[in-house]
């Protein structure tokens, strides 16, 4: 069984704090980039999803206009049941 020694726990708090400032130099590097990506990538997809339902849009509209034109007419509410009027006995 080997003990702890002084020159060890030494190496180790080195190499942890090597590894820690070389960690926070290349995110200072790199973030910023990735962040920009990320951004990028989401008003992409922002735009992609207002085209997507603009074209719907514009879609509902042509068929309303094409059904309209040819005469058909829209529908109408389902007729659930008929309307009866009554008197209230006193």
């Amino acid at each position: 069984m080997e003990t702890a020694s002084f020159t060890g726990l030494v190496k180790a708090l080195f190499t942890i704090i090597l590894i820690y400032y070389a960690a926070k130099f290349f995110m200072k590097l790199f973030l910023p980039v990735m962040a920009q990506q990320v951004v990028r990538k989401a008003q992409e997809n922002m735009e992609n999803q207002r085209r997507f339902y603009e074209d719907q849009q514009n879609t509902r509209q042509q068929d309303n206009y094409n059904n309209n034109a040819n005469g058909q007419k829209s529908k109408d509410k389902p007729v659930v049941g008929e309307y009866i009027d009554y008197e209230e006995i006193d």
